[in-house]
């Protein structure tokens, strides 16, 4: 893995909620020598916020690599709701695969994870892309204190919509965005540059049990240490998907659609979030081709790309590369 200070290497902030598939995402990041990781934000989702910050800063003691700040992020919605969906039963109780592992030495900076975005913006302006693997609560909140935040980040690549399918908590909705909608529509329509890869190009990225076979005979830390923590969501995916040893792969897909965008083509149009009623957390896509008379919620908003498709083996070949050789 490389580690100089490469001007060239393309500067990134993790917002993220471990989470296996965030953990598999976060070992990929570090070990991809096109880009500086400069920080780590946490949030709730796959667990509550205080452990997905115990299980950052594990992963990053794990990973050798504890130089690396991670802020705390919200506790609650954007709207302060404490009412969180938290994905426990497909992670495990402690969001690794129930491994009970001790405790992490390091300890979170004392900034909230929105103060730290927007720092980092403002010492790097038009530099910095943040990943984020959860709910876009921390993103609202370092627009609300700061709203230049959307023109000095340089680009947000979220996990987030099931564009033209359907969700994974139910028909409508994407987890991501339903954990917290109105930030969710908040960040999407605030102007930044964004790319949102959805469930459309995720479901396209599996990983197999011959997959998992193969890391767990390679050397690599990361994949020795991923083949403990693999089998809840195996399983989980067995149940829901009826699915016979394979997993989908949706947040090292979006790392490395930051990695290399080449990997996924995109569309551009205006994405709305629905924040009530039966399809909460609905992703609706506006291709802008049709001028509409009437003055309304989408007129006038900016555009961000969206994902419609992924060279899986590709993605699937940079991951493992990647967990088992390092």
């Amino acid at each position: 893995m490389l580690e100089s200070k490469n001007t060239q290497k393309k500067k990134i902030i993790i917002d993220t909620d471990p989470g296996i598939d965030d953990a598999m995402a976060i070992f990929v990041a570090l070990n991809s020598p096109e880009v500086d990781v400069i920080g780590f934000t946490t949030i709730f989702g796959n667990v509550y916020t205080t452990l997905a910050t115990r299980n950052t800063l594990h992963l990053l003691e794990v990973a050798g690599r504890t130089d690396i700040p991670v802020a705390e992020g919200s506790l609650v919605t954007f709207t302060k709701s404490t009412k969180l969906h938290v994905a426990d039963f497909v992670h495990g109780a402690d969001g690794l695969g129930n491994q009970n592992f001790p405790p992490p030495k390091g300890k979170a900076i004392e900034q909230s994870a929105a103060s730290f975005l927007v720092e980092q913006a403002n010492l790097h302006p038009g530099e910095v892309t943040v990943v984020a693997l959860g709910p876009l609560t921390n993103i609202a909140l370092a627009i609300e204190l700061d709203p230049g935040f959307p023109e000095k980040i340089g680009q947000i690549v979220l996990l987030g919509g099931a564009f033209a399918v359907n969700g994974n908590v139910n028909p409508a909705a994407e987890a991501n965005i339903l954990s917290d909608p109105d930030a969710a529509d908040l960040v999407i329509t605030s102007g930044a540059d964004i790319v949102a890869v959805g469930l459309n190009v995720t479901h396209q990225v599996i990983m197999t049990d011959a997959d998992r076979d193969k890391l767990a005979q390679s050397n690599g830390k990361f994949a020795q240490y991923l083949c403990k923590i693999l089998e809840v969501y195996y399983s989980y995916h067995q149940e829901s998907y009826r699915t016979k040893g394979c997993v989908y792969l949706h947040d090292p897909t979006t790392i490395l659609a930051a990695v290399d965008p080449s990997l996924l083509t995109y569309t551009e149009g205006v994405v709305r979030v629905q924040t009530n009623g039966i399809t909460r957390g609905l992703t609706i896509f506006y291709n802008t081709m049709k001028r509409f008379g009437e003055v309304t919620e989408w007129s006038d908003k900016p555009t961000v790309k969206v994902a419609v498709t992924v060279d899986a083996p590709a993605v699937l070949e940079l991951v493992m590369e990647r967990l088992m050789n390092s």
